[in-house]
């Protein structure tokens, strides 16, 4: 019975289970059977009261969020007319909550991965070999990871937590625009740290994602301008 109720205990949220029973389940995030899912989530809600587990207020509401969504895909749809537009997907809000998680979760495994390796690295004199300095274009994610790491340590975070749950008042839009904003009171340039500047682990994880997708999109880059100078993040102009 003990390591039954370990294994209860071992959600650190409602999107922890979710993904749990998606993955177990083999189940496609962007077509939920939500009769399947909300039966398998209020089973599990059903064992922690059974071995008198505290159900955590978050796991409740999750529980009534899918019910109404399966609630929602049971209602017969009215008659649609041929020009009208297409009616909403119940599920889709979940489903971008689902998605943010996911990489939620992979950020943070890789920044565990980071963490582990740099433990068992020892120090060496460097070798002179031939660097070659590449364009910001070319600054690869796990260069990203590292200083983001530094930043993270500067602000006594150094211990990244295996399982994260993404707090629903973060948003990787919200920080999206908060960066550009920064920026644009910067005069378009300003230090990698200063893309973070306060938070839990989970916030400033957010904002990590959010510049991660203001590259993607093309709107900063980031420079080094030597090659253990400081990163800087900057607006992205025509002249990039």
């Amino acid at each position: 019975m003990d390591k039954y109720t370990v294994r209860l205990n071992a959600f650190e949220g409602p999107m922890d289970l979710l993904m749990h029973l998606i993955e177990k389940n083999k189940i496609d995030i962007y077509d939920i059977p939500m009769a399947v899912l909300t039966e398998q989530y209020m089973n599990y809600l059903a064992e922690m009261q059974e071995f008198d587990i505290e159900v955590a207020s978050e796991f409740i509401v999750m529980a009534a969020t899918l019910l109404q969504i399966k609630s929602r895909m049971m209602l017969p749809k009215p008659p649609k007319e041929k020009e009208e537009e297409e009616e909403e997907d119940p599920r889709r809000e979940l489903v971008e909550r689902i998605l943010e998680y996911r990489r939620f979760r992979r950020v943070s495994v890789e920044l565990d991965g980071l963490a582990a390796l740099q433990e068992r690295v020892f120090a060496r004199k460097p070798l002179p070999l031939p660097v070659r300095r590449l364009p910001p274009e070319e600054m690869s994610v796990a260069l990203l990871v590292d200083a983001f790491r530094i930043a993270m340590e500067v602000r006594e975070e150094i211990t990244i937590p295996k399982a994260l749950v993404a707090p629903d008042a973060y948003s990787i839009q919200g920080k999206m625009e908060d960066i550009l904003v920064l920026l644009d009171r910067e005069g378009g340039q300003m230090p990698f740290a200063a893309a973070f500047p306060s938070g839990t682990r989970a916030e400033l994880i957010v904002s990590f994602l959010a510049l991660l997708e203001l590259i993607k999109l093309h709107s900063v880059v980031i420079r080094q301008g030597d090659l253990f100078g400081d990163i800087l993040v900057c607006l992205r102009t025509s002249d990039h």
